[in-house]
């Protein structure tokens, strides 16, 4: 059986109203065009949901069983297509999964949390560990933000930039690069350590180097930042890092954090989402929660109290 939602609406105004004209006039059309959706009704119930007694018009027993129910599920439908659904934050019930790069969930994930669950208790948020760039999984729905140093290719992946952050030299107290000016000449001549999932060896600090006459050695490639790090801090190798995203962690290891002698491109962040949530109120909602979080990040910090230059450069310890 084809059924006519429109139905639905006919059958509620008819029990509101208790006649057809009534209905008719409650809907904005003719007598005879409600006659004609009763007489559908009562084809489709297999009940003559109204019936005449004297002058007026009376519900059957099933018709005032179902009116409660038929009411419910008009208000529902006119819910679900309305375009302008209001946001109820503190009765929002939903499960987001966010995948950030590790060292941005380390950063802002705390704060993330903690603003979401303040605005809205019931929404939970998954925040995976990050294996890899995959538009597949926002274009099928399995991760609703993801975080990504580069724009999507695949037209109908949403992308907004939320700040640029410079890179930094990351590398234990005492490190010999600590002392004395700091030239390209010795930073390429250091051990150095990379950050990649994918086991990259290179990046664009050897584009810079290279386009000096430079070469550096980098003697292993991390697969996370909090390993490359915690690497920094017992050994002599290098890190290079966005220097925001980085920060608490470094000064909570108590790094020395170096200015590179050489310009070096600013790292965009950006946040990814899938088009299908450009009109999701909730997800616009976390979009802009998520992207405030990050942009905090970018703050100039405080000058730290026990800031010394060395060899005209400021160090940074933890």
């Amino acid at each position: 059986m084809q059924l006519d939602l429109n139905l639905l609406t006919a059958l509620d105004a008819l029990l509101e109203e208790g006649s057809v004209a009534g209905a008719a006039a409650r809907l904005h059309v003719t007598s005879p065009a409600m006659s004609r959706s009763l007489g559908r009704i009562r084809k489709a119930t297999g009940d003559q949901i109204l019936v005449r007694t004297g002058r007026s018009m009376v519900p059957t027993t099933r018709a005032l069983a179902m009116r409660a129910q038929v009411h419910a599920l008009v208000e529902q439908a006119h819910q679900l297509l309305s375009a302008q659904q209001e946001l109820d934050l503190a009765a929002l019930e939903r499960v987001f999964t966010v995948r950030w790069h590790d060292a941005l969930t380390a950063a802002c994930g705390t704060a993330l949390i903690t603003a979401v669950h303040r605005q809205a208790p019931g929404v939970q948020l998954r925040l995976p560990a990050e294996p890899g760039t995959d538009d597949a999984d926002l274009r099928r729905g399995e991760v609703d933000l993801e975080s990504s140093a580069g724009t999507p290719t695949l037209p109908d992946i949403r992308h907004r930039l939320v700040g640029r952050d410079r890179l930094v030299i990351a590398v234990r107290p005492g490190h010999p690069l600590t002392e004395g000016p700091l030239t390209s000449e010795r930073y390429a001549a250091a051990e150095h350590l990379t950050v990649s999932r994918r086991g990259r060896l290179r990046d664009q600090i050897d584009d810079a180097l290279t386009a000096r006459g430079l070469e550096r050695r980098v003697v292993a490639a991390g697969p996370t930042t909090a390993f490359a790090l915690q690497l920094a801090l017992e050994t002599d190798l290098v890190v290079t890092l966005p220097d925001a995203v980085t920060r608490t962690a470094r000064d909570r290891l108590g790094l020395v954090a170096l200015q590179p002698p050489l310009p070096l491109p600013r790292i965009p962040l950006h946040l990814l989402w899938h088009q299908r949530y450009d009109d999701d109120r909730a997800h616009t909602w976390l979009r802009e929660t998520a992207a405030e979080t990050v942009q905090a990040l970018f703050a100039p910090p405080a000058p730290p109290l026990n800031s010394s230059p060395v060899g005209g450069i400021t160090a940074r310890r933890g």
